[in-house]
């Protein structure tokens, strides 16, 4: 009976951890409405509500953190974007909204 507890004792952890070693330690979810994004100054910019602004991106499918979207992703994203912005604020244009954006993106133009 004492060697079939120890040999219990000694599976468990090897479960366990071949079990978290397949999800990534480094994994984050998607923010929607990321606390670090300046809405206020975005919509601002754009002339448009913060709740507006809002919004709009809930429609996006932003790429995790630390992740760069992919080509198809960027363009569908802007679209939807851009399409809903110009319904509260028919002056925005592709550039503006570029620039805006650029502006408060971390990295910048660069990191798009």
């Amino acid at each position: 009976m004492r060697m079939r507890r120890i040999f219990w004792i000694s599976i468990i952890p090897i479960a366990f951890n071949s079990a978290f070693a397949q999800v990534p330690l480094t994994a984050t979810r998607v923010l929607r409405d990321d606390p670090q994004r300046p809405v206020n100054a975005i919509s601002k910019d754009l002339g448009v509500t913060p709740d507006q602004f809002r919004d709009c991106f809930s429609n996006v499918n932003p790429a995790s953190r630390g992740a760069m979207p992919e080509g198809d992703q960027k363009h569908a994203n802007k679209a939807i974007l851009l399409s809903c912005l110009q319904k509260s604020n028919s002056s925005i244009s592709n550039l503006s909204l570029d620039q805006v954006m650029d502006r408060y993106r971390p990295g910048g133009r660069e990191a798009q």
